[in-house]
């Protein structure tokens, strides 16, 4: 798969469809019973509202009765209008005693929902091959887990709360509207095909514009998370001004995008605003027309009433509308997550996988061949065996495939074809957590966490007391640079390590792999970092951690690997050459002899 650039728009795989609506359900289940409580009374609320209009029609009607000859006498009529508005203050303290239920029961549904969600996406993202992170610039995936979760939040706990509540309240008025006047129902009810018609031709428009904002947010969220992590690049280099330029660009891209989005949101609220302007228009002029040509069935509490329900006919459709754009929002979010979800964990245990039984050491590879992409093959029929306790150190250019012949045996990939053999057993018949913890990986580019020393190097070792980690800190020579900082191993280092040297991440990371105690042990360009002066005084120390264990180790830096057991010379995806450095060194115009000639040359 080619590499997903930070300007360049994601394409999508899978549109989104009923089914994954149907699939957002999922993390609602868990909690139906609170959505349950909460949709209830929100219908008990929302149906004794309905009895408001009623009541304020009945005082319209005691005033117009007690104004206009009628034959209810003063007194009376204070008591019933009191008596309504008593009424009226119980509904609204009722009404508004269920809202804060509800918007606590929701929230707690929201967030709920919201932290399943994140926390399946982030289990499923740290189980997926490096090859999807490979394909992918890392701020496009963190702001799936972050932003575009975040942004479901309302739709999964108002917005079906509200949803549900708004058809029963539709329901409710359109019964007391048809109690009091039909032909005044109807006008209200004209309205609804024209809101449809709209409603469909503008779905597609504003599907699509949001995906494109979507797409947008992603590009500019990407750019931010390299522009902070490359800050020291940027300034070394005097790129502020470029860099800035670029962002300007990305960032007029998004709000471009979305401006053309939330234009489509804003389209129904004014054309729902003015059908109820229009049908209230109309329903007053005729209201007014037949109470003055004395139509006994009109009266001035009934059209109050009525005007009353059908400006409370459209705040539910408003809300189904707003309802109604939130999801077409969320569904260009949600296409994402569910996309990374689904993304497939192509190293992965397969079934019946049993536990790696503890390693002693012999590594086997049986004409293996790999491949990043279909048809570009990058290892050529691998063949070498590892007895335990053997040191095996593999030498060649830039892009030869010595890092992918290591990291095959942590099965960081699958292999394409080929076996690898760990004391007789193929690594794909046990699960990969019995595999990687008897195994320890050092890179070039040592990642350390925020957090103090202590806890950096006891990340491979949880069990590992302070004494031990101390110990193996002594081992490859780390001790004396810790202790000489502020609070010795309870020194707190920034995010990647920022306040250390390189070498003094790469000691750590030494450290760390001592302290891991694993049976096969696997350097590449480990000690690139360290100057001459430490790796003279490491090597005592890495003598000791090589010691029993089979070691697999990466390096330019030939003082490295000299009295290593073995040296393979890698390129082109083949092993060339062969055999110990004396050796290797006996070959008439050998890769590796060059090699090593090339860098005394250099030195000299």
């Amino acid at each position: 798969m080619a590499r997903n650039k930070i300007n360049e728009d994601e394409i999508l795989e899978e549109s989104f469809d009923l089914e994954q609506l149907k699939r957002l359900g999922h993390y609602v289940g868990p909690f139906k019973g609170k959505l349950t409580v909460t949709i209830v009374i929100m219908i008990v609320s929302s149906a004794l509202s309905m009895l408001i209009p009623i009541l304020m029609k009945n005082v319209m009607d005691v005033i117009t009765e007690t104004n206009f000859g009628g034959h209810l006498s003063q007194t009376d009529a204070i008591k019933k209008i009191v008596m309504y508005a008593v009424l009226t203050f119980l509904i609204t303290v009722v009404c508004a005693f269920i809202t804060k239920l509800k918007i606590k029961l929701t929230s707690q549904v929201g967030q709920g929902v919201i932290y399943n969600l994140r926390r399946e996406l982030f289990v499923h993202l740290q189980e997926l091959p490096f090859s999807y992170f490979d394909d992918k610039p890392h701020g496009k995936i963190q702001v799936r887990v972050v932003n575009y979760v975040n942004n479901l939040s309302d739709l999964l706990s108002n917005g079906i709360v509200n949803t549900i509540t708004d058809i029963f309240s539709m329901i409710f008025i359109v019964i007391f509207m048809l109690y009091l006047n039909v032909k005044f129902t109807l006008i209200v009810l004209c309205g609804m095909p024209i809101l449809a018609f709209v409603i469909v031709f503008i779905k597609n428009r504003q599907h699509k514009a949001w995906q494109l904002q979507s797409n947008k947010q992603s590009n500019l969220n990407a750019y931010i998370a390299e522009s902070v992590n490359g800050i020291r690049v940027t300034q070394s280099f005097v790129r502020e001004d470029y860099n800035t330029e670029y962002f300007n660009t990305l960032n007029r891209e998004a709000r471009t995008s979305w401006l053309n989005a939330v234009k489509y949101n804003f389209i129904l609220w004014p054309m729902i605003n003015n059908i109820n302007v229009i049908s209230a228009s109309i329903i007053y002029i005729l209201g007014i027309s037949w109470l003055a040509k004395g139509n006994v069935l009109i009266t001035v509490g009934l059209l109050t009433a009525f005007t009353g329900y059908a400006a409370r006919f459209w705040q539910p459709i408003l809300t189904l509308a707003n309802f109604y754009n939130s999801l077409l929002t969320a569904i260009s979010y949600l296409e994402r997550i569910f996309e990374t979800i689904d993304a497939p964990v192509l190293v992965k245990d397969k079934e019946g996988a049993g536990e790696m039984p503890s390693i002693t050491g012999e590594v086997e590879y049986k004409d293996v061949k790999f491949a990043y992409e279909d048809g570009v093959e990058v290892l050529h029929g691998v063949s070498f065996k590892v007895k335990p306790g053997e040191s095996y150190a593999i030498v060649g250019p830039t892009g030869a495939g010595k890092t992918t012949i290591v990291n095959l045996i942590s099965r960081f990939y699958n292999v394409t074809s080929g076996e690898i053999l760990i004391d007789g057993v193929n690594i794909e018949d046990v699960t990969i957590r019995s595999l990687r913890t008897q195994m320890g990986v050092m890179m070039q580019d040592s990642f350390i966490f925020s957090g103090t020393i202590m806890d950096n190097i006891r990340y491979g070792n949880k069990e590992a007391t302070d004494e031990d980690v101390i110990r193996a800190a002594k081992t490859v020579c780390a001790h004396d640079f810790i202790m000489s900082l502020e609070k010795g191993y309870d020194t707190e280092v920034n995010e990647r390590g920022s306040r250390l040297s390189a070498g003094q991440r790469q000691l750590i990371s030494f450290a760390r792999a001592v302290l891991a105690d694993p049976k096969i042990l696997i350097l590449d360009e480990a000690t690139a970092a360290i100057d001459t002066e430490t790796e003279i005084l490491l090597q005592k120390g890495l003598a000791e951690m090589l010691k029993g264990r089979t070691s697999f180790i990466i390096a330019h830096r030939l003082s490295t690997i000299r009295n290593a057991d073995c040296i393979m010379y890698v390129d082109h995806g083949m092993i060339e050459e062969k055999g110990t450095h004396d050796e290797l060194m006996k070959i008439e115009n050998g890769n590796y002899r060059r090699l090593c000639e090339s860098q005394l040359s250099a030195f000299e």
